[in-house]
C-alpha cells in the first residue's frame, strides 16, 4: 500500500438470493460478520429496508466503512468496502458477502485513496 493511506473496494455482486438482500436484518448481520471476517473493529451500524424491496446500510468501522445498497429484484449488490492501514483485507469481506449472498459472481474494482506523494508524519494533536 506503499503511499496511500487505504484500499476501497467497489464490488459488483451478481446473482444473489432475492430473499437475503431483501432482508434488512440478515443484511445487516451479514455486513458486520464480513467486517469481522476482515479483522475490522465495528463502530456504528445503519440500515434501512426500502418499500416494496432494497436495503441500504452502512457498517461504520474503524479502518473506514463497508456500504451497501441492494436490488432484490434484480439479484444485485452494489458494496463499497474501505480500509486505511495494512490490517484489514477489503477484499476478504467482499468474498464473504459473495458466498453468503449465494451470488452467481462478483465483479470488483481496487482503487488507492489518499496517495501521498510527498508524506508527511502524521501529528496526533
Amino acid at each position: 500500500m506503499a503511499n496511500s493511506l487505504g484500499r476501497h473496494v467497489l464490488a459488483e455482486i451478481y446473482g444473489c438470493s432475492f430473499d437475503i438482500l431483501n432482508d434488512r436484518e440478515k443484511v445487516e448481520a451479514l455486513m458486520v460478520d464480513a467486517a469481522l471476517e476482515a479483522g475490522a473493529e465495528v463502530r456504528e451500524v445503519a440500515f434501512h429496508k426500502f418499500s416494496p424491496q432494497g436495503v441500504s446500510g452502512v457498517v461504520v468501522i474503524s479502518e473506514s466503512h463497508l456500504a451497501i445498497h441492494t436490488w432484490p429484484e434484480l439479484g444485485y449488490a452494489a458494496v463499497d468496502v474501505f480500509t486505511c492501514g495494512d490490517r484489514v483485507n477489503p477484499w476478504d469481506a467482499c468474498n464473504f458477502l459473495t458466498d453468503h449472498f449465494k451470488a452467481g459472481h462478483m465483479t470488483a474494482t481496487e482503487i488507492k485513496r489518499g496517495i501521498v506523494e510527498d508524506p508527511k508524519k502524521a501529528v496526533n494533536i
